[in-house]
Formats: structure tokens, C-alpha cells, sequence
């Protein structure tokens, strides 16, 4: 597959932020949009990206505003609704007729692609949620949280730690992690309004599984340090949906993409997005 190209959306409140966006070799038999963590943006997950365009999906992996390639108020948003809203926005741009859509959200963006089910219904034909942050294990000091709430109050975009500037929480491969280390895109430091509004973020999930209605595929990795198996599995066992397709990778760490053998996990998402699309494809031949 060819590189991405870099494109640019606009959203409601004149923010102007680019993702990346890959072509299949020929016309696409559904479309994937992606959606990272906290940390982290579409540059990391290059090889995934490829690997979906090859097997015939158009791949559009949008960095968060404030990261990645999106430099204008660098970690920092103005609410977690305006991060699902821009989500939002971008399915409703790009809608093509009867081509399903699948969101697909890595760590902490998992957050954002459930609380969309609640604020956008109707949006998708099926989320993919890949070590997805609803129950972290990793929080501020409790020093840190202070100081958040405080400068929420006095001086919103104050800057604060990432609590994720270890490389050894999301990969055991020296090479990936050395790659996190000199990664000049990553998201180190997030302002306290953003902060805080995680923090909101996840009592506005505690209302979404009754929502979230569309078949779901959760990947999980048995070694994950960030997040809490055991609490996330439970968690996405509540939503709505019927066919909710659950896998875990005992040997693996946070980040999938930084295995040693990622096409463990490409297959098994892969597989049930092609699943997923004979679904689509039936249920429109039936109704159409």
C-alpha cells in the first residue's frame, strides 16, 4: 500500500485538524474511521492502517485535536463533548450511501467511540474497541490531581504530566519503546481542562451501554498495565448489543500494534469486520 495522505477537516467551531487516510487497492467494501489514546495519534499505527486498506477498507485515522499532527492548543480541548462532536461531524462529512462503517478506537479514545452511541446514535455499523481505556489502572498522583482541580478553577490551561510517560507501560519491545521515547508527536502534557474533563468523560459512560447497540469487538491484552481486564470486560459485557465479540491475547501488552506478531490481532479484526460487512450487506438487500 502507497503512503497515506494527509487531509484536513474543519469542524463546527472553525478548528481546523488533519488525519491521515489510506485507499484500498480498489473500491472500498466499507470504511473504517480510527480514533487513538491520550498519548499517542495516527503515526503509530501505520502498519495496522495498511493492512486494512490492503484488505479493501478506505482507513481514515484522525489524530484528536491538540494531537499528533495538530498543533493549535496542543493537549487541550474545550470538553470531551466537543471530542465526540468532532467525531461526529467527521462520520457525517464523509457518509457514502449503504457503505457500512466502522469505528475502531484504541486505549483512551475507546471512551470517546462508546460515548458517541449516547450523544450521535446511529453513526456506525460496529465499533472495534482495542485495549480501550474505560477502567485505568494509571491515574495522577494524587498531588497532581489536586493541582487539576485547583487550576480548572484559576487557570484552565495550565499544563499537567501525562500519566503515561513511562514507554514500558504500553510495549515490552525495546525498540518500540525507544520509538515512544523520541516520538516528537506524542502528547506529554495536557492542559487541566482537558484533564478534568476525562475525568467527566467517565461518569458520562456509566449512562452509555444501555446506548450502545451495534456489534462490538473488544481486544484485550493479557499483560495491559493501563487498563483493568477484568473491570473492562464486564464493563462492555453490559452494553445492549447482542453480539458483542470478546478476545484476549495473554502474552500481549497495551499497545497491539507493538507485538511482536501484530497480525494476530489484524487477523482477528479483520475477520470480523468482514463478518460484520456480509451482515450490513444482507440486512440492506432485505430492506432495500
Amino acid at each position: 500500500m502507497g503512503d497515506p495522505v494527509i487531509r484536513t477537516h474543519v469542524a463546527s467551531d472553525g478548528y481546523r485538524w488533519q488525519y491521515r487516510h489510506y485507499d484500498p487497492p480498489g473500491p472500498p467494501r466499507g470504511r473504517v474511521v480510527c480514533v487513538h489514546g491520550i498519548q499517542s495519534h495516527g503515526g503509530w499505527y501505520d502498519h495496522s492502517c495498511r493492512r486494512l486498506a490492503g484488505a479493501g477498507f478506505a482507513v481514515s485515522f484522525l489524530d484528536r485535536r491538540g494531537a499528533g499532527l495538530n498543533e493549535q492548543d496542543r493537549g487541550d480541548a474545550p470538553s470531551f463533548r466537543r471530542l465526540i462532536d468532532d467525531i461526529a461531524e467527521f462520520l457525517q462529512s464523509q457518509a457514502q450511501g449503504l457503505q457500512p462503517v466502522f469505528l475502531v478506537a484504541i486505549s483512551w479514545g475507546g471512551k470517546l467511540a462508546a460515548a458517541l452511541q449516547r450523544r450521535h446514535p446511529g453513526l456506525v455499523d460496529g465499533l472495534a474497541l482495542l485495549c480501550p481505556g474505560f477502567r485505568a489502572r494509571v491515574r495522577p498522583p494524587f498531588r497532581d490531581r489536586l493541582g487539576i482541580v485547583w487550576a480548572y478553577l484559576t487557570a484552565r490551561r495550565k499544563l499537567f504530566p501525562v500519566p503515561l510517560n513511562d514507554p514500558e507501560l504500553f510495549t515490552a519491545s525495546p525498540q518500540w519503546q525507544q520509538f515512544i521515547r523520541d516520538d516528537p508527536l506524542a502528547v506529554r502534557q495536557a492542559t487541566a481542562r482537558f484533564l478534568a474533563h476525562s475525568a467527566r468523560l467517565d461518569g458520562y459512560l456509566r449512562f452509555v451501554p444501555v446506548h450502545v447497540t451495534v456489534p462490538v469487538l473488544l481486544l484485550l491484552a493479557g499483560q495491559d498495565r493501563i487498563i483493568d481486564n477484568a473491570r473492562t470486560r464486564r464493563f462492555v459485557e453490559s452494553f445492549t448489543a447482542p453480539d458483542k465479540t470478546i478476545i484476549e491475547y495473554p502474552e500481549a501488552h497495551h499497545t497491539l500494534e507493538f507485538e511482536p506478531r501484530p497480525h494476530r490481532y489484524l487477523d482477528d479484526l479483520i475477520g470480523w469486520l468482514e463478518r460484520q460487512v456480509i451482515t450490513v450487506s444482507s440486512r440492506n438487500m432485505r430492506t432495500g
